[in-house]
């Protein structure tokens, strides 16, 4: 017998020491072996902790980054925890010791600098009251100072302060940066451990209820999971961490490599049925091999593009994201085809019928009813897309019926959540310390104060008030009173917000995040516009807060340029894929139709498009294609064989792995949805629609299209080997 077997359609064709691996006695057991090393390596040496910090958008090196740093640099003061302590209210005796023995608690946590309360401050005071009455009369705020330590070390630290306080006769809530973002770091990492690991048990059992074949399970599980631990070690080696989005990594590659896998099944269950007599493993497994490479390696080409594509963005979770699963994507063809097939080969049933699915043949007439009827669900869907929401709330990363996102919503409508920082001058070039700036800071600061998005607002203006709270002080110059309010009597606060040459000065907004319909960019906006008025000018805007506006716009152009560039990439691989010009034009129509449907139902319904969310669209269009890429290559091997129903023949060979890899995949991140954590739960809707879109894409709307007004036939599309096709029946 040859030792190379020519498939269908041409090469590729396999030498006998490969075959010899996937069948021989050694090649599965050494396979499972090499699969438990790379597992446990990967478990002993990868750390799957998320790494999410208060800048956790940006690289150190983004310029949105820069003015937020320098604003930091030059009114040093560290983030700020908020406990909202709920009780009786101040004039409860009870209520106050509670509020005492917490800010002498948390004071002593290492890591807090200062704190602020109202048994050790003034409420009545212009600074001490913004920052600590709230308007609940039975609750107050005790505000601790952080001195930069990580928020995963110090805000544990801070919990455990509360909870060794607390005496249950009062409600504590914390909040602020380091707060948020740590309880979003905690979301992901239960994610990562619970869903990821429900996923792949789910995975498990649908693969065991579509193929119902211990080997093939085990095959496909331990292959699977060799792809996703040799990707963690690669990605590890390369320098990039798990952060907002490689937190699903595992999943990603568990599916990409299952994508191949069921093709490939599917592929030598009919080489089985087809081929007779002795050595039937051998060849069977080399056969489904060769007929699925060629779709395997031009899927597994546009799933690295889809990757790659997010390596044009400037935030850094797309950026980590687009490294992790272009290896991911690489990874998974290369363990799919080395190991798997070891497994077919060996220990695989070969008594089961390879089955099959045949789309209904009016479904796909030319007629162009079927077409008429997806054009106008694509089109009505599509036009949700520009309602799109790509700049969602803080508050929105929670869920609205859990306790965390109850607390923080109490705290925002209290005095806000968000910071914006606003640095300003004297419009006519002036310093601070003049009693005409000050009025001109003063005025500014009513402004903001007005704004109901504004909760508080802390700046120069209000460091003078203050510092007029001591006896005579209001006789003094202001320039005096700035340096008073720089002292250790006022815990050195104004220099915070003033330059030590008062040639500029810090507003500090706290905002109010449920105050939601506004886009972050039209607050910044008019919150900065009434400094000219006022007589400030505006120099440097940034915080939390403006970095979130900047993130949004990101979104909204990695959106558009992100699926449009990997739509025009897809092009060129549709062309080399279909190896002609109309199909490729009707293939990438279809293509389109993937991020419009996505995108347009989060337009509709009114879902938010986060950082997380945000890459669905490009990876459920790099994945969704696969489908499509496997028909189109079968279609092409119909048509060079001279089958005279080349689409109803690829359909009936192609449609059976194209659902069961959408079942899976649905059912796997439809575990997603499950989660308490809305931006994974939006990620898993997101690539959900994607894969059923792509499905019906590829059974029903390409072989319509295909076959519409004649286009089956078309001398522009010939088969493989240069010859026209033979008519449709």
């Amino acid at each position: 017998m040859s030792d190379e077997v020519p498939t269908t359609g041409g090469p590729p064709v396999f030498p006998g020491w490969i075959a010899g691996w996937w069948t021989g006695r050694y090649g599965a057991w050494t396979t499972v072996a090499l699969a438990g090393l790379v597992v446990v390596l990967a478990a002993g040496v990868v750390d799957l902790t998320p790494r999410v910090e208060g800048d956790f958008f940006f690289a150190d090196d983004d310029p949105q980054l820069e003015a937020s740093r320098e604003i930091a640099r030059t009114f040093p003061s560290g983030d700020q925890i908020v406990l909202r302590v709920e009780g009786a209210g101040l004039d409860d005796p009870e209520y106050r010791d509670a509020v005492d023995r917490l800010a002498t608690t948390v004071g002593a946590v290492d890591g807090i600098a200062t704190v602020y309360a109202a048994t050790t401050h003034d409420i009545r005071a212009p600074l001490y009251g913004r920052i600590l009455r709230t308007p609940d009369p039975g609750a107050t705020n005790v505000v601790a100072v952080t001195d930069g330590t990580p928020g995963d070390i110090l805000v544990p630290r801070v919990e455990a302060a509360v909870a060794a306080a607390a005496d249950g006769s009062v409600d504590v809530v914390l909040s602020g940066v380091p707060v948020i973002v740590e309880l979003i770091r905690r979301s992901l990492l239960r994610d990562l451990v619970v869903f990821s690991t429900a996923a792949l048990g789910v995975f498990a059992v649908l693969v065991g209820l579509v193929y119902r074949d211990p080997a093939v399970v085990v095959g496909t599980m331990l292959t699977c999971l060799l792809a996703v631990a040799g990707t963690l070690l690669v990605v590890q080696a390369a320098g990039v961490g798990i952060g907002l989005l490689t937190a699903n990594l595992v999943t990603i590659v568990f599916v990409l490599t299952l994508s191949h896998i069921v093709f490939l099944t599917g592929n030598w269950r009919r080489a089985v049925a087809e081929l007779q007599g002795g050595d039937l493993r051998a060849r069977a497994v080399r056969r489904g091999v060769a007929d699925t490479l060629e779709a395997s390696f031009w899927s597994m080409a546009t799933t690295l593009l889809g990757f790659l594509s997010l390596l044009v963005a400037t935030a850094e979770p797309l950026r980590e994201l687009g490294v992790a699963g272009a290896v991911g994507a690489v990874v998974a063809m290369v363990a799919a085809y080395l190991a798997y097939p070891a497994f077919l080969g060996r220990w695989a049933r070969t008594g089961v019928a390879p089955g099959g699915v045949r789309v209904p043949r009016r479904w796909v007439r030319p007629t162009g009813g079927v077409l008429a009827v997806a054009g106008l669900v694509v089109v009505a869907v599509g036009a949700g897309v520009p309602r799109l929401d790509t700049d969602p709330g803080l508050l929105r990363y929670f869920d609205p019926d859990g306790p965390i996102r109850s607390g923080l919503e109490r705290i925002d409508r209290d005095g806000g959540s968000s910071t914006l920082q606003v640095v300003v001058r004297d419009a006519d070039g002036g310093g601070l310390d003049t009693p005409a700036a000050y009025r001109k800071l003063r005025a500014y600061q009513e402004t903001l104060e007005a704004d109901p998005v504004v909760g508080v607002v802390l700046s120069p203006a209000v460091l003078i008030e203050q510092a007029r709270t001591v006896p005579l002080a209001r006789l003094l110059p202001i320039g005096v009173l700035l340096d008073m309010a720089s002292s250790d009597r006022f815990d050195r606060v104004a220099l915070g917000f003033v330059t030590e040459d008062r040639a500029e000065g810090l507003y500090s907004l706290r905002l109010r995040e449920s105050m939601a319909g506004t886009p972050r960019g039209e607050v910044v906006e008019r919150l900065t516009a009434p400094a000219p008025a006022a007589g400030l000018e505006v120099i440097q805007v940034g915080g939390f807060y403006d970095l979130q506006r900047q993130l949004g716009a990101l979104i909204a152009d990695s959106l558009r340029v992100g699926v449009g560039g990997l739509l025009a990439l897809f092009l060129l691989v549709a062309a080399a894929v279909s190896r002609s010009a109309g199909l490729t034009a009707r293939m990438w129509v279809c293509l389109a139709g993937i991020p419009a449907v996505v995108l347009g139902v989060f337009g509709w319904a009114g879902i938010a498009v986060d950082i997380i969310t945000a890459p669905a669209a490009n990876v459920a269009l790099a994945m969704g294609v696969d489908s499509m890429i496997h028909l189109v290559v079968r279609v092409r091997r119909e048509r060079a064989a001279g089958h005279g129903d080349p689409w109803g023949e690829a359909r009936s060979r192609i449609g059976g792995p194209i659902l069961a890899a959408t079942g899976i995949v649905c059912a796997g991140f439809g575990i997603f949805v499950l989660s308490s954590f809305p931006p994974t739960v939006r990620f898993g809707l997101a690539v959900i629609l994607g894969t059923v879109t792509a499905a019906a894409m590829s059974l029903v709307v390409l072989p319509a299209l295909a076959q519409w007004g004649g286009g089956a036939a078309s001398p522009n599309d010939r088969g493989a080997d240069g010859t026209a096709p033979a008519p449709a029946a």
